[in-house]
Parts: C-alpha cells; sequence; structure tokens
C-alpha cells in the first residue's frame, strides 16, 4: 500500500498492453482502477484486471477511445479523480487534458499548454533551438506551399525529409531525396497529415541518411526538479517506427550521452515541462540534433526501468498528485543493459502488413530477468481496428551479450500461432544475430539494407 496520498481511484483511457501495465501499478499503490473499453475489447484481458469496466463505444476508435465525451463521463459515473491516458489515442492531445481540468479531474501528463507547444513539431524546433539545444537546419515553422517549400529546399538541400507538423509515433514522414519529386512528395504528406492527424501543416528538414536514433528518457515535477534517466538506442526501425529499443544505447561515448541527458533536462526546463517526456535525437559521427519531444509515456519504457529499477508509471502517477522527484540526478545510477524486442502481429516478408486474426496458441516466454508486457491470450482475436503490437518482451543482463542471448532464447520459446497470422519474432531474431547489430553499429539505415526473408512464425 502506497504511504503518500496520491488518489482513490484511476480511470486508464487507453487499451492493451499499455493499459494493462498502468493498472498493475496503480494495484501496486493500493490505487482503486477503472478501465474503459471499446465493443472490440469487450473480453480483454484489461477489463477482468481493473477494478471496473466502463463500455464506452463502438470498436471504431474515433467513437470510443478518442471520444473524450464518453471517457469523461466514464471518469465521473465511477468516481476517478485522475485519468492516465497511456500511449497514443488521447495521451498528446492539449484539448483533452484542457477538458479534464475543466471536469476537475487530473491529468496524468504535461499541462496542456506545454503540450500544445511541443506537440507542434515545427514550434518545438524553434523553442528548443532557442534554448541552445541543436537542430536540425529545416523550415522556420510550417511550410504553406509548394514554392515555399522548394525555397527551403535549395537553401538546405537533399536529402531531406517532410514532416507532419501534428505528427509522432513515425507516422506523416516523407523523404525527398530528388528535389524533383518534392512537390509530390509535399503534397502527398500534407494529404496524410489531414487524414492522420486533420491537421495538414508540414515542415522540413535536412535529413540524416546514417545516423543513429538515440531517446532520453526524463521525468520533471511540479516543483521545478527535473532528472533524466539515461538514454535508450532506437535504431531498429521499420517505416520510421521502432522494433528493438535498449538502454544505455551501444557503444555511445560517455561524455556524449551526458551531453544529451543534459540537452534534455534544458529542453525540459526552458519549456516548462512536468510529468514524463522523452527527448529524441539523431546521432552521426560529426552530429547531434534533436527532431522531437514526446509528451507522453513511451513503449520503450520497460528497458529505462529495468537498468534504473525506476516504476516510470509509478512517477507520473506521483508527480501528477503535486510530490517531488524521490531521487537526486546522482542517484539514478543505471546497471547492466535491457533490450526490449516488439512482437507485432505484422508480416515482415510483405512490408510488414498488419495480421489480425484468431490466436490459437500464444506462449509468452519466462525465466531469469525476462520480462513479458502483453494483453494477448490464447483465444485473443487481434483486432484490425488498433495498432498491431501483442507483445514486448524485455530481456535484461549484466552486460549486452548477455542480454542479447537472454533474449534470444525469450524469442525461441515464445509460441504464437493462428489462421493467417504472421508475427516479427523471426525477423527480430535474425536482426539479434546479424554481425552488425551485435557491434552496437547500427543506425537507422540498418533495415532498409535488407531484405526480411518470411522465417516468422504463422
Amino acid at each position: 500500500m502506497n504511504a503518500e496520498p496520491i488518489f482513490d481511484t484511476v480511470l486508464v483511457a487507453n487499451r492493451g498492453e499499455i493499459a494493462l501495465r498502468i493498472l498493475r501499478t496503480c494495484r501496486d499503490m493500493g490505487i482503486r482502477t477503472v478501465a474503459v473499453y471499446s465493443t472490440g475489447d469487450r473480453d480483454s484481458a484489461v477489463v477482468r484486471a481493473a477494478d471496473r469496466a466502463v463500455h464506452i463505444g463502438p470498436a471504431a476508435a474515433r467513437r470510443s477511445y478518442l471520444y473524450a465525451p464518453a471517457i469523461i463521463e466514464a471518469a465521473h459515473s465511477t468516481g476517478a479523480q485522475a485519468i492516465h491516458p497511456g500511449y497514443g489515442f488521447l495521451s498528446e492531445d492539449p484539448d483533452f487534458a484542457e477538458i479534464c481540468g475543466a471536469e476537475q479531474l487530473v491529468f496524468i501528463g504535461p499541462p496542456p499548454e506545454v503540450m500544445a507547444r511541443l506537440g507542434d513539431k515545427s514550434l518545438a524546433r524553434k523553442l528548443l533551438g532557442e534554448a541552445g539545444i541543436p537542430v536540425l537546419p529545416g523550415s522556420e515553422g510550417a511550410v504553406a506551399t509548394a514554392e515555399e517549400a522548394e525555397r527551403v529546399a535549395a537553401r538546405i538541400g537533399c536529402p531531406l525529409i517532410i514532416k507532419a507538423a501534428a505528427g509522432g509515433g513515425g507516422r506523416g514522414m516523407t523523404v525527398v531525396r530528388d528535389p524533383a519529386d518534392l512537390g509530390r512528395a509535399y503534397r502527398a504528406t500534407r494529404a496524410a497529415a489531414r487524414i492522420a492527424f486533420g491537421d495538414d501543416r508540414v515542415y522540413l528538414e535536412r535529413y540524416l541518411d546514417d545516423a543513429r536514433h538515440i531517446e532520453v528518457q526524463i521525468l520533471a515535477d511540479r516543483h521545478g526538479n527535473v532528472r533524466h534517466l539515461g538514454e535508450r538506442d532506437c535504431s531498429v526501425q521499420r517505416r520510421h517506427q521502432k522494433l528493438i529499443e535498449e538502454s544505455p544505447a551501444p557503444e555511445l561515448p560517455v561524455d556524449l550521452a551526458e551531453r544529451l541527458g543534459a540537452y534534455a533536462v534544458r529542453g525540459a526546463r526552458a519549456t516548462g515541462y512536468v510529468g514524463a517526456g522523452t527527448f529524441e535525437f539523431l546521432v552521426t559521427a560529426t552530429e547531434v540534433a534533436l527532431i522531437e519531444v514526446n509528451c507522453r509515456i513511451q513503449v520503450e519504457h520497460p528497458v529505462t526501468e529495468a537498468v534504473t529499477g525506476i516504476d516510470i508509471v509509478a512517477e507520473q502517477l506521483r508527480i501528477a498528485a503535486g510530490h517531488s522527484l524521490r531521487h537526486s540526478q546522482a542517484e539514478l545510477v543505471r546497471r547492466g543493459v535491457a533490450i526490449e524486442c516488439r512482437i507485432n502481429a505484422e508480416d515482415p516478408a510483405h512490408g510488414y502488413r498488419p495480421s489480425p486474426g484468431l490466436l490459437e496458441v500464444f506462449r509468452p516466454p519466462g525465466g531469469p530477468f525476462i520480462r513479458v508486457d502483453t494483453h494477448a491470450h490464447p483465444g485473443y482475436r487481434i483486432p484490425a481496428e488498433y495498432d498491431s503490437l501483442l507483445a514486448k518482451v524485455i530481456a535484461w543482463g549484466p552486460d549486452r551479450p548477455t542480454a542479447i542471448a537472454r533474449m534470444r532464447r525469450a524469442l525461441a520459446e515464445f509460441e504464437i500461432e493462428g489462421p493467417g497470422v504472421r508475427v516479427t519474432t523471426g525477423i527480430l531474431t535474425e536482426i539479434l544475430g546479424d554481425p552488425e547489430f551485435l557491434a552496437g553499429a547500427h543506425t537507422t539505415a540498418f533495415l532498409d539494407l535488407r531484405e526480411p526473408r518470411a522465417t516468422d512464425v504463422a
């Protein structure tokens, strides 16, 4: 039972593994929990794990998990004092955070005005650049016309990347390598951004081909205290979306890791950040640049928890309740190495196409130093309406070779079967044995240079 006054009841406005993970920390802290669920998730493990569960609409996310009135009503009807949004859905929506405040509900995340500033990626670039944090050369704010895009491109050169100003999660991006393709790519990215985010503003920045994707986890309280929990390497990606993450980042010089941590703390202070957040950087042999700030808990937070011993969700709850951070920066020492593999219901042999269907067999691995975050089970029907993430496997070791060996063993133990269902365990196992990955020399171009083979579990 938690000794500090936190909340009596917390509503988790999400689904899947992250909802279940939040519910478990709440239970550890003696907090009563409320789950919300769509018709498509009525038999989910999340519903069974919560103290109460409220149906909020049909399977379509826009009418359930993205429908704020139903979530607010569920909170009021169950006596919830706070709402944890997890990641995705409404987690970085400043309007939803503002509604929570107006309804006398605590939003477990940054203040809405901070989310609005940092959620606009082009504005965030400007603010953080002014705070002395390096950013890539690019446009000053959103680019309104194709002609303006051409002027920016002439200044920064190719390759460049066009990004949705309201984007995130690896979506709403187009890489341009040939200036002749710029006009088409600009129009296509704006159209895609309008559909995905309801906002067609885009900005341009120089694209780094052979870079590492390194991010820094921070915690900030309402009393001006900011700490970083070290860095994670997230360079193994498909379509700008992560497959493998690890902490600490392999082969990253200590002085550079310390510099990235200092940048993240400076950025949090400069923007008035509160809660858990992540500052994401691209790193090459000669350059470091911030690319975005994520105002929520990350999918890959367990690797940081594994090496620091810090429950990041518990810290989110404490911060939201007004408590100060409990650890000085010097006390936040990392031990060993942790690696996370995302088990997605996708077919790598066909462009990582989503692979929904019925799971007839689902046997997660176990054993020493293995953690599995999942909501799936035998008989679970993988829905087509949501993200394809089935499970996250986290392996810890006193050193990187041991962590990799334990992860390979865990993936070999994982049994997933269902008619037509394909998953990413095979491609993940191949990556873990690749000499470039084993040497810690991989970059974001790692998967682009390799054609996946159809070795995944059916």
